[in-house]
């Protein structure tokens, strides 16, 4: 086998951070640029790089080598199930190349990285000598040669992590087209299921209802299908509405006709953990003491959490996992919770469910969950108790007063509705509306 291998150049924020390196084989390693890592000032590329967090100087000292799939901080900006088929099938690559399918997407990534493929003319000397001996191939010792990037093309990009078909596109006189190369999506489109009934209209009205009850939310709307152009040739049941979510990881700039990118990563970026591990490799405690502890705004963001975990119980929502919660670098260096998203009542599509997607307090059982296992929570986080539960009683006040009326004029399937109000009345009495 030829042991070649393509360079990419990652940036943030214009800044340099590294090198991407992929070998024919499928390993891969990032390598960081000195001025970067030696930086105290620098722009936070994951949390595990900010110069408050431990070993931070250590993990920027060495190349981060993986095989197949990229290092997580990379890997979970793709993605995932049908969206990554049908990327695959258009680029003709297999769709566990994370390196190609990387590459192809690095224009309009989640967050403020960039990702741009380098001629091997324009790879730095050091990064040459480095990638092209044997040491971090994986093949015995042998040299490998840097190679001339054979360039991707489809006619339709995008780009954004999750299961359902979810784009990123550009909203222009009330019409959403495809972000084009150099054109930032501002709006992510989530169009019908084709597994589940009407998914855009329960998303649209779980997250108003979240954000009656102090739940900080991105602008949303229902986008009537025909406003949609160039859409690649899926199958799509025959419902009107898609679901609308203004990113939060763009921002308009003074030039109008140019857009901000803002940094941030989930979770599963966070704790160094893969896609699939997203359900069962940690639990509420650790997200609630990282934000605890490394947050700009350390209180606000935890007790904005608290509210959100009881919310994900009140609205049946079993798939609040690692990739659903986020950080969000406004200034490009500290972190703050970013806006909700991915707010839907899953148990109407399941039957039986009643499980939260991970530990909270020892459980998973929104029906046995209550005040004393958030009060466990907020101990095992480190968190003040006293800080936490107005924030729950408030909570439970706004819901009572005002989501029985409300979800009575909200577009949620009608069957939806009665499961929800029936599930509302088997929570624990702490939580019954």
């Amino acid at each position: 086998m030829s042991n070649t291998v393509n360079v990419i150049q990652l940036t943030l924020h214009g800044e340099l951070v590294g090198y991407l390196a992929g070998y024919l084989n499928g390993r891969n390693i990032l390598i960081f640029a000195d001025e970067f890592s030696r930086n105290a000032h620098r722009s936070t590329f994951s949390l595990i790089t900010h110069p408050a967090f431990p070993h931070s100087i250590k993990l920027l000292s060495e190349p981060w080598a993986r095989n197949q799939r990229l290092h997580p901080t990379l890997s979970n900006l793709l993605p995932e199930g049908s969206l990554r088929e049908l990327i695959a099938q258009g680029l003709k690559v297999h769709v566990d190349n994370e390196f190609h399918i990387f590459s192809y997407l690095g224009e309009d990534l989640p967050g403020a990285i960039v990702a741009t493929p380098l001629d091997p003319e324009d790879v730095p000397d050091n990064v040459m000598s480095l990638i092209s001996g044997g040491r971090y191939s994986g093949n015995h010792g042998q040299d490998a040669k840097v190679v001339k990037f054979e360039k991707l093309e489809r006619e339709n990009k995008f780009s954004l992590a999750g299961v359902q078909m979810k784009f990123s596109m550009k909203e222009k006189d009330g019409r959403y087209n495809l972000s084009k190369s150099g054109d930032l999506g501002d709006w992510i489109i989530k169009t019908p299921s084709t597994k589940h009934k009407d998914v855009p209209v329960n998303e649209f009205s779980a997250m108003t209802l979240a954000s009656l009850v102090g739940i900080d939310i991105p602008e949303i709307k229902l986008v009537d299908m025909s406003q949609l152009d160039n859409l690649p040739q899926i199958n799509l049941p025959d419902e009107a509405f898609a679901f609308a979510i203004k990113r939060f990881d763009r921002q308009p700039s003074s030039n109008s006709s140019k857009t901000n990118r803002v940094h941030m990563e989930d979770f599963a970026q966070v704790l160094v953990k893969h896609p699939h591990e997203k359900y069962n490799s940690a639990n509420y405690e650790q997200i609630g003491r990282v934000l605890y502890e490394f947050s700009g705004d350390a209180l606000a963001d935890v007790q904005q959490f608290a509210r959100r975990l009881l919310v994900n119980i009140l609205l049946a929502n079993g798939d609040a996992h690692l990739k659903n919660w986020s950080l969000l670098y406004e200034d490009k260096v500290m972190p703050r919770l970013s806006p909700a998203y991915d707010i839907v009542t899953t148990s109407v599509y399941i039957d039986g469910e009643r499980n939260f997607a991970l530990n909270l307090g020892k459980t998973k059982d929104w029906y046995a969950v209550s005040f004393e296992n958030f009060n466990a929570w907020s101990e095992k986080s480190g968190i003040p108790w006293r800080a936490i539960k107005p924030h729950l009683e408030e909570v439970m006040d706004k819901a009572r007063a005002q989501w029985h009326s409300a979800i009575a004029d909200l577009p949620m399937n009608e069957a939806h509705k009665q499961k929800l109000i029936e599930h509302w009345k088997k929570l624990n009495q702490d939580f019954k509306l």
